[in-house]
């Protein structure tokens, strides 16, 4: 189900799959798609939720899997991909698309303000508490504290917002 808030602006150069396993994505007030996004519900029965005045810049992916929720006010540079689920590979008699998926290590929570820079890649576990800023190119894989400045791979603390 695709429930899209009327003030919500949608590019048609978008790409929003609806789910056929009851997947809900859900686009709140004001917030805005830009051209080249792609939501896919794939990798499990998780919602994707978009809150109040967000901003997702052109080319960035989701995949909905175990589920992401994005809090008010969060700006997403381009290209940037969200993937809340992990492929399981390790029994090597199998392939690995044989495997299916790992449990749920708890989707993607993004609080509110929060900046993530572009081509920054944000996995299954991450919690970018409120305020926090994401630099380009980061890994995100747990927690990252509220205001803090982040940023790599490994991810490190670069600073604080004052």
């Amino acid at each position: 189900m695709i429930d899209l808030h009327p003030t919500a602006r949608i590019s048609p150069l978008s790409d929003i799959e609806d789910s056929v396993r009851g997947t809900r994505i859900v686009v709140g007030e004001a917030s805005v798609i830009d051209s080249f996004v792609k939501i896919k519900p794939a990798g499990g029965f998780g919602d994707l939720e978009i809150g109040r005045f967000c901003y997702i810049n052109s080319g960035c992916v989701f995949y909905t899997g175990n589920g992401i929720s994005i809090a008010d006010n969060v700006l997403i540079a381009a290209n940037c991909t969200f993937a809340p689920v992990n492929h399981a590979f390790k029994d090597k008699d199998r392939s690995i698309r044989e495997q299916g998926f790992e449990p749920s290590r708890g989707g993607i929570v993004v609080e509110e303000d929060v900046w993530i820079g572009a081509n920054s890649v944000i996995l299954d576990g991450a919690i970018l508490r409120k305020g926090c800023v994401i630099a380009a190119g980061s890994i995100v894989r747990g927690e990252v504290e509220a205001y803090a400045i982040c940023g790599g791979n490994p991810l490190r603390r670069l600073g604080e917002r004052s």
